[in-house]
């Protein structure tokens, strides 16, 4: 039977399709124009219709962060992988084969000099000659060498591998989420100079592929980046953070909505919902806001607990008990990962599919 919208139970997770749809393909054509491939981190989406669709669309492969994950994605249909995770755990080397087994390229990553020894090690088990992407550091303070002298050093040690090839060099650019978004133009100079700046003292020939879904398209308006590969996530979807907080896409783009329930009206200038912090995780803006309302009424999660949601805000006096709410979460991969389905709407907030969220919880 045909589910309709007031069906649902709450919490439940929606998804625009044309919203959705209209992301994937407003991306992928960036990258089109600009010359270089689109190698999306699925992270953010967990999903398989939207792994296929990427594919679809032009992706040339796909980005994850854990093992589980990607062979979560394989019925995507995928042929490339690459895994962008520090790899240690000799444990990991029959998962490792049967994933490149599968797979025309499977990549790895090299994310500092002591951790090459270690993957190297790994890759040793498996019997195979992998290629390895090697992380740079551009300000995120994670994951990546810090200097010209750590990439050469962790370069020379990989060349003397029969288990692994160096075939180029990545980074997670995170920190501009958190960077003035009038800085944002000279901030990705400071990055494209850092990373030509490591690579070409490696090796000139070899490609760099940046992966944060605020710089993305910023990078494919640009003629003169020198890259090959971009790896967003969260532009599938959005939320807060990329739409209010860093302005790289509109509100009204947002395709993911968390639908929550008014479930008591303690005192005049609060209600409380159905949707806490297993429900929209941890995470919230630097002012503190774990989602707002997507009608655009005052209306803010200011505070959560487990299993409920503090709701203030000038219009907060005009809710029900019982009244459902749209929200738009800070950070939509995390409300992704604590959820098992997305139920995709129509434009007419019809609902066209439910969706199970394949790597969900795949932190393995």
């Amino acid at each position: 039977m045909m589910l309709n919208l007031d069906d649902l139970r709450t919490p439940s997770l929606l998804v625009h399709r044309d919203r959705l749809e209209a992301n994937l393909r407003s991306m992928q054509s960036a990258c089109d124009a600009a010359g270089f491939a689109l190698r999306p981190h699925i992270k953010t989406h967990k999903l398989v219709p939207i792994a296929r669709r990427q594919l679809e669309l032009g992706a040339a492969g796909l980005t994850c962060a854990k093992l589980s994950e990607a062979e979560a994605m394989l019925p995507s249909g995928v042929r490339e992988m690459f895994v962008a995770h520090s790899l240690v755990d000799p444990r990991q080397a029959p998962r490792i084969d049967a994933l490149a087994g599968q797979l025309d390229e499977l990549r790895l990553a090299v994310t500092s000099e002591a951790h090459a020894t270690a993957l190297i090690e790994l890759v040793a088990r498996t019997g195979r000659r992998l290629p390895v992407m090697l992380a740079i550091d551009t300000g995120l303070d994670r994951e990546g060498v810090r200097s010209i002298e750590s990439a050469q050093r962790t370069a020379a040690l990989l060349a003397k591998s029969d288990a692994v090839d160096l075939a180029g060099f990545y980074t997670h650019e995170g920190f501009f989420y958190t960077t003035d978004p009038a800085d944002q133009t000279a901030a990705i100079d400071r990055m494209l100079e850092q990373l030509h700046a490591v690579r070409d003292a490696v090796d000139p020939s070899l490609p760099l592929w940046p992966g944060c879904s605020v710089t993305a398209r910023a990078l494919a308006q640009r003629s003169d980046t020198g890259i090959q590969a971009v790896r967003p996530g969260a532009y599938v979807f959005g939320d807060l953070s990329l739409s209010t907080s860093t302005h790289v896409m509109p509100f009204a783009d947002v395709a993911l909505e968390v639908l929550a329930t008014v479930v008591d009206r303690p005192a005049p200038d609060l209600a409380l919902i159905d949707a806490g912090s297993k429900t929209f995780s941890s995470d919230r803006t630097a002012a503190g806001i774990s989602a707002i309302d997507a009608a655009g009424r005052d209306l803010a999660v200011v505070r959560t607990n487990e299993e409920h949601g503090y709701v203030r805000g000038a219009d907060v006096d005009q809710l029900q008990i019982g009244e459902r709410l749209r929200l738009v979460p800070a950070h939509v991969c995390t409300v992704v990962n604590l959820a098992n389905e997305v139920c995709v709407l129509e434009a007419d907030s019809s609902i066209h599919a439910v969706w199970s969220i394949e790597a969900r919880g795949c932190t393995q």
